[in-house]
């Protein structure tokens, strides 16, 4: 590109600073986006959440994410600025992971008489209309998964003339009081006020999705934080998701497994199990976890002496979609972010 393509036909950019809190550290990174290319993290850190005596978890992750937010501007923010030309962030996205979070999905349909249009417009109307609350929490996100046009799955729906529709929802919801100190703490730091949250399992569900497009059938096995999810997806759509709450399961490897089958069980009683299981874990954890598969009998629930297929996800399965210049060692859950931040719609799109 010459000197004057590059003045009259100007790249799109961003930069986004990207806050992953799980449920005993914080992490946050800078990462660069330029249309049309892969993006790039510049800077990350993590920091453990070291909780004093007699005070409640919460207060201990906030004061955790009020330092993580120094961090980034006293050591980030420059690394951003010698890249871009400015150390100033467009936007901030925050997964936050249990206890602080919960995820629920819905499907919702609509039909009419006569044919229509289907547009952008009519899902967030329907989103409106539907969006539902829970006491204390905060709706931080509706993702609109999946959908189905006259009973076909349509990768891309608007535009399209139909007579029934359905869109399959991913909603987070995140504890209220959280919500709004973590507002309150990166508008303090930060000069933007678009911050966004949404819960941790939602997030990396999508971003699997977008490793492994061609995945028709899969169970998304979520166990990065005390909070276990179990999600199943059939014909490249989410069908269900089951949430394992009980922090319990991170002491003991055999009660993990055991609410892990328990999960598996339900399911199976409704829908026939996909032979792979993506497993979504602490790097360091993966190995026993791995063990652990080997050794427990779940051929049962695929009727079948063969045990699934375990694929684990790790760093080098992102690697290669984006360019990671800090000098850190890759942080799945910042990659996964990172990943996801490119390909989810933005507020106005």
């Amino acid at each position: 590109m010459s000197f004057f393509d590059k003045i009259f036909h100007p790249k799109h950019t961003e930069s986004v600073v990207l806050v992953d809190v799980s449920a005993d550290s914080v992490a946050g990174a800078y990462a660069y986006y330029v249309k049309g290319e892969a993006p790039i993290l510049l800077y990350t850190c993590r920091l453990p959440i070291e909780i004093h005596d007699g005070e409640p978890r919460e207060t201990a992750m906030l004061r955790a994410l009020s330092l993580l937010g120094s961090r980034l501007i006293r050591e980030g923010s420059p690394v951003l600025a010698r890249a871009t030309g400015s150390g100033r962030a467009n936007n901030i996205l925050v997964s936050i992971d249990a206890p602080w979070q919960e995820t629920r999905i819905r499907t919702e349909s609509f039909e009419r008489k006569t044919e229509f249009i289907f547009t952008k417009q009519i899902v967030a109307t329907v989103l409106a209309n539907t969006a539902s609350a829970l006491p204390g929490k905060n709706l931080a996100d509706e993702s609109v998964i999946g959908t189905v046009l006259n009973g076909y799955q349509t990768h891309e729906p608007y535009g399209k003339i139909v007579r029934r529709a359905s869109i399959i929802v991913l909603a987070s919801f995140i504890d209220q009081k959280v919500s709004d100190g973590i507002v309150t703490i990166f508008k303090g730091h930060f000069h933007t006020k678009d911050v966004f949250s949404i819960a941790g399992s939602s997030l990396r569900y999508q971003a699997v999705r977008r490793i492994f497009p061609h995945e028709s059938d899969a169970l998304i096995l979520d166990a990065m934080g005390s909070l276990i999810s179990v999600a199943l997806v059939r014909k490249n759509l989410l069908v269900d998701v089951a949430e394992i709450s009980d922090s319990t399961v991170t002491g003991s490897t055999d009660l993990w497994m055991k609410m892990v089958t328990k999960e598996f069980t339900s399911l199976a009683k409704r829908y026939p199990l996909p032979r792979g299981i993506f497993l979504l874990a602490k790097e360091q954890n993966i190995p026993p976890l791995d063990q652990i598969f080997k050794s427990s009998n779940l051929g049962g629930l695929w009727l079948s002496d063969n045990p699934p297929k375990i694929v684990s996800i790790l760093a080098s399965h992102v690697a290669g979609s984006l360019r990671q210049l800090s000098t850190d060692p890759p942080d799945l859950p910042l990659l996964l972010m990172t990943l996801f931040w490119q390909h989810h719609p933005k507020v106005g799109e």
